[in-house]
């Protein structure tokens, strides 16, 4: 399906800002880390603690419009513990949401967590048609960038977080887990209560790795939360087409262009390549806007869209642009070292505009 939310995003956008100076001869040898090192970063990294229910936020079409203006104001340029007591008295105590899955016992979080039936249960999962399974019966659940919702289901139910998954535009991959939640809120006075098990369902915008399944539970008051059965689906299928743009074409890494890089932006959280799209277009109109003395212009006529991932943690878009189209056999950088960081790339794709700017302004402009 191809999206329409481009060419409204960017039309009417105009700026004094004068144009970045850039060179689009050359790229040197390493991913460009400069627009991900100043980016933001994302403060909401996965569920409220004790929540059931969280659906989907994004808004697509507002991401689209904020950076095809990012790209214009912006252009771009080249490079704890508790100590545990016991029950005291849950007379009183609101009952919280009972899970439907199958509670240990004695009904202790050490039973809980060595509990083999969690793992039994995790093992009997199938991945879903279109996807592919990234981790398998671990004792934690996803954090970190491009969280988008929570749905808590009545069956260890890989298919029905699928069909959420799907129906969430920005989704691109999700976790499905067994928690040990207290079936009463704990309290002063009812500092431990006894457990339910919720089947839980999170779905992440940016696909879902064991690297970034390092919630392992915490503490309310003296209960122990636990996490067990925690399996990771990614999505198979390609991201979306775009109007103006002929891809998205599969890529091994990210693109290594002896010449015509124009520089990079980022966009942190999920997975949204029509971002690249609109910042594309919106640097072009930029620059014809503010062409050099000799009546030419940098047209952005290809991007390379791809999740850029730290320690094996995703961490949102990364979009390269350039002036002239590369193919497969480009992309060749998977990744590199900076420190004891790992910073790589996967989920790549390049989009090639059609039909091609040649960056010269002319009487009909």
């Amino acid at each position: 399906m191809r999206s329409v939310f481009i060419v409204a995003a960017f039309a009417g956008i105009t700026s004094a800002n004068p144009i970045a100076s850039r060179d689009t001869s050359a790229q040197t040898d390493l991913i460009d880390l400069s627009a991900f090192d100043a980016a933001p970063k994302v403060t909401k990294t996965g569920p409220a603690m004790g929540a059931t229910a969280e659906k989907p936020t994004y808004n697509q079409a507002q991401r689209v419009a904020a950076a095809a203006k990012d790209a214009i104001t912006d252009p771009v340029s080249t490079p704890n513990t508790a100590v545990s007591r016991r029950d005291s008295s849950c007379s009183g105590a609101n009952r919280e949401p009972t899970g439907y899955g199958p509670v240990s016992s004695p009904d202790t979080y050490d039973t809980f967590m060595a509990d083999p039936q969690f793992d039994a249960i995790a093992k009997a999962a199938k991945a879903p048609y279109g996807y592919e399974l990234a981790f398998q019966s671990v004792n934690g659940s996803m954090e970190g960038q491009g969280y988008q919702g929570l749905y808590t289901l009545q069956s260890y139910d890989a298919v029905k977080c699928q069909q959420y998954c799907d129906a969430a535009p920005a989704c691109m991959g999700f976790n499905i887990f067994m928690e040990r939640n207290p079936a009463l809120t704990p309290s002063d006075s009812c500092v431990n209560p006894g457990s339910t098990t919720n089947y839980k369902c999170t779905l992440w915008g940016a696909g879902v790795s064991q690297a970034s399944a390092t919630n392992v539970g915490q503490w309310r008051n003296d209960f122990h939360v636990g996490i067990r059965g925690s399996n990771g689906y990614n999505k198979i299928a390609p991201p979306p087409s775009y109007t103006n743009f002929t891809g998205p074409a599969a890529f091994d890494g990210a693109t290594q262009a002896p010449y015509s890089y124009m520089g990079v932006k980022y966009f942190a959280g999920v997975f949204d390549p029509s971002q690249c799209a609109s910042a594309c277009q919106a640097t072009t109109q930029y620059d014809r806007g503010h062409p050099n003395g000799d009546g030419t212009y940098d047209a952005c006529n290809f991007f390379n869209a791809y999740v850029l991932n730290v320690n094996g943690v995703p961490q949102g878009t990364t979009c390269s642009m350039y002036t002239r189209a590369w193919d497969r056999s480009y992309s060749t950088n998977i990744g590199q070292w900076r420190g004891t960081d790992y910073y790589s790339v996967s989920y790549s794709f390049g989009y090639t505009l059609n039909p091609q700017d040649f960056g010269r302004v002319s009487a009909s402009n």
